[in-house]
């Protein structure tokens, strides 16, 4: 009877790891059609809701956010400030205290930063197909991606594809802490007429209005 237990036991086993290594193929192929669409275009713009969950203190806040991309250079409007990469040094505008930061794009980086956060899927996770959901007459479909870098603090990430245009609707973050990060796409516009001028930092227009430039 042992014995048929484990001959049982071992079927089962073999065929859920065959199962998982399904989802796990599904899941990928999913992606790189993102990937591909992702890709194809010129430039993306993209506004969104940016929400912070702290489990830990109870506390929660949301913003709305713009977000202009083309390859790796990009223009976000978020919490007041604006971050821009014009493909070597990162900006940091923060019109309230009147400061520009200057810098290096980090190196290494764990987080989905706006550059990456529509491709950064390609490589460094593991994939499982997860739950799919009808939103406003929308079919979202979710993978989700676990690093395999151990050393991250990012526990999962849940990304919600819309089956139909193969755009990515939503990003879930959960941090190994307990935060949990949610961008929600509401606007997804490609090729747009962008100014030639949009990825280019003027530093005499923000000195000649005062403002404090800092250089890391």
């Amino acid at each position: 009877m042992s014995k048929k237990i484990g001959i049982g036991f071992l079927a089962l086993m073999t065929t859920a790891f065959s199962l998982n290594a399904q989802n796990a193929q599904k899941a990928k192929a999913l992606l790189d059609e993102v990937y591909s669409k992702v890709i194809s275009y010129d430039n993306i713009e993209i506004a969104f809701n940016y929400t912070l969950e702290n489990a830990e203190t109870n506390t929660k806040s949301e913003v709305q956010g713009k977000a202009f991309l083309n390859g790796d250079k990009y223009l976000v409007d978020l919490f007041g400030a604006q971050a821009m990469f014009d493909g070597s040094k990162v900006y940091t505008i923060v019109p309230d205290n009147e400061e520009v930061t200057i810098e290096n794009p980090s190196e290494g980086e764990n987080t989905v930063t706006p550059s990456k956060m529509l491709t950064f899927y390609k490589e460094g996770h593991r994939y499982a197909w997860d739950i799919l959901q009808n939103v406003q007459g929308r079919k979202i479909q979710f993978v989700k991606l676990t690093p395999i870098d151990t050393n991250t603090e990012i526990a999962s990430i849940l990304l919600g594809i819309d089956a139909e245009t193969k755009h990515i609707h939503k990003l879930i973050e959960t941090g190994k802490s307990g935060t949990k990060t949610t961008i929600t796409v509401n606007s997804f516009k490609t090729n747009q007429p962008l100014s030639k001028s949009l990825f280019t930092f003027d530093e005499a227009k923000y000195k000649s209005e005062g403002y404090y430039i800092i250089r890391n």
